[in-house]
């Protein structure tokens, strides 16, 4: 058999259907980024901040316990198999929203969410980063979360217009089965990097020779504090996804308090992601010509100063100029973060070393709603909004004083 190269050029069709597949991925959170937080307050009564945002406690909890293990699995089984295991847990998710008749069924639902994302965009990120080459992670990064948050976008929109055309249940869920039958057919056509991985094992030149072999609670404690960069990738990570948590619950409830359409909160809440998918395509390139450390840096305190900047604007299309500083921002970190993480870990442990990150940053979202709910409930959402952008221009700024630069452990 003809041994598989690396690189994305070498792997187009291959990556190509990797980057398509994730677009489906994320079209699953989307579905729910504008309709849920409004079905909790209008069909179920939800008068508690902190009890409507549940459902992204649940999520974020859920895909961050998965996201810990998903690296590990696959590192053992394979991706492919992990990728279609996620999809299979996927289509439950729209079928129990359609049919809840209780609240506990939509939080149930929305930890199964949490698996379905879990195990699919780890793997999306995993397998393009086996078939790339060290100075191509950026870019691999870049266009698997362009296209994922390209998802989310598309489907906010969607099922936000969808809603106010027709009703907030069951049109726009109609919409997410078809989508987990999309990509159940997109994971069975395309093909396991696990060759792509042993070739890159074989061929390891890091700096970091002694970490290889580490046990999983080894890998744990080496990302999460141990090694001082992946320490600050991992608050930066988790600072970015708390952030995220608190608009996914507070931003449609907020722009409902000044007076705004559903379809005018769709738009905004669609637009943030929309942005954050599309400076993707620009960013991960740009972290391996320019290194990660200065995105990371600025694109936290960009999140942060875009918030603050939401708080004190007052009309619509400033607004929407807020949603889309946010979304840069976030685009600014998002694949430079897991870019770093790939210049860091070996290969034989970067897979575990990614599923660490990946659990601290996704459990930001259940940490950010949990957070700025108990302050909204306390204070009011324009407090909890401004006092959660607090903790990524605190991360920005431990990783313009402590973090190294990254790219050149590879190269």
């Amino acid at each position: 058999m003809e041994q598989p190269k690396i690189g994305i050029r070498e792997n187009l069709f291959q990556f190509l259907l990797l980057v398509v597949t994730n677009l489906f991925v994320g079209s699953m959170v989307g579905i729910e980024r504008t309709v849920l937080p409004i079905l909790g307050e209008e069909q179920f009564g939800l008068a508690s901040t902190s009890a409507a945002l549940s459902f992204i406690i649940s999520f974020g909890f859920s895909k961050a316990i998965v996201n810990y293990f998903a690296g590990q699995i696959a590192d053992r089984f394979g991706r492919k198999k992990v990728l279609l295991i996620g999809w299979i847990i996927g289509l439950f998710v729209p079928i129990l929203i359609i049919f809840a008749q209780a609240w506990w069924i939509i939080v149930f639902a929305n930890i199964l969410l949490g698996i379905n994302q879990g195990l699919t965009w780890s793997m999306t990120v995993n397998m393009k980063i086996d078939i790339s080459k060290a100075n191509q992670r950026g870019t691999a990064v870049g266009l698997n979360e362009f296209a994922g948050y390209s998802g989310v976008a598309i489907l906010a929109a969607v099922s936000g217009y969808v809603a106010s055309s027709y009703s907030l249940r069951p049109e726009p869920f109609y919409i997410g089965i078809g989508i987990v039958i999309v990509g159940i057919v997109l994971t069975l056509i395309v093909k396991d990097t696990g060759h792509h991985l042993k070739i890159q094992i074989q061929r390891d030149s890091t700096s970091i020779k002694s970490e290889k072999g580490l046990s999983s609670m080894e890998v744990f404690h080496f990302t999460t504090w141990k090694n001082k960069n992946l320490s600050i990738i991992s608050f930066s990570g988790l600072s970015t996804n708390l952030k995220d948590g608190m608009a996914w619950g507070l931003f449609p409830i907020y722009f409902t308090t000044v007076g705004l359409s559903v379809s005018e909160i769709g738009a905004i809440v669609a637009l943030y992601p929309a942005a954050w998918g599309l400076f993707q395509l620009f960013t991960g390139v740009l972290s391996d010509k320019i290194g990660r450390k200065k995105l990371i840096t600025y694109g936290m305190w960009t999140q942060a100063l875009a918030l603050w900047f939401i708080l004190i604007v007052n009309h619509f299309y400033l607004w929407v100029t807020g949603a889309i500083l946010l979304g840069l921002g976030t685009a600014m970190v998002y694949p430079t973060l897991q870019a770093a993480i790939g210049d860091v870990a070996a290969p034989n442990w970067r897979a575990s070393s990614m599923g660490v990150y990946r659990f601290w940053r996704d459990s930001g979202y259940a940490f950010g709603a949990l957070i700025a709910g108990i302050i909204a409930d306390a204070m009011g959402v324009t407090w909890a909004i401004g006092l959660v952008a607090l903790l990524p221009f605190l991360a920005g700024v431990l990783s313009s004083t402590r973090m190294n630069e990254t790219l050149k452990v590879n190269n």
